[in-house]
């Protein structure tokens, strides 16, 4: 109970941005679900990196970055996965399959664009396929 607690009001002191991100994550997992892919996991970290959202689109495993934005007047938010962030998303994806026992089962990297405006709906983008398993990142 004191953890809970603790954790509601600490969440409730957080900077803007932690909470439009959280925001942008739950938004993003709802889209998803709707069209049919499978929550597996949020926020799954390993080492350094963290993957926001994982799921299961039939047979494929669907490694998901989330970019949430109040406006998209500069430039869209997809543009902020650069390819180093790809390469931390590539790790921390062969973390998670590591931690599965390496099976043999085909993934993807998902970048979902949300735009938060007060008192409109959200706006979403959902990019599949996004980018490649960065090299030198390999899986076998």
């Amino acid at each position: 109970m004191i953890n809970w607690l603790f954790r509601w009001f600490r969440r409730r002191d957080d900077p803007p941005h932690l909470r439009l991100g959280r925001e942008g994550e739950r938004v993003a997992r709802q889209y998803l679900e709707h069209f049919g892919l499978c929550f597996l996991v949020a926020n799954y970290r390993y080492r350094r990196g963290e993957i926001d959202l994982i799921f299961r689109d039939g047979e494929v495993l669907v490694f998901v970055e989330v970019k949430a934005r109040s406006s998209d007047d500069w430039v869209r938010p997809a543009t902020a996965v650069t390819l180093k962030k790809q390469q931390i998303l590539s790790r921390t994806a062969l973390g998670y399959l590591a931690e599965l026992g390496r099976p043999r089962v085909p993934f993807r990297f998902d970048i979902v664009e949300v735009i938060l405006r007060r008192g409109i709906a959200p706006e979403v983008c959902h990019i599949p396929d996004a980018f490649l398993l960065s090299a030198p990142s390999m899986y076998r």
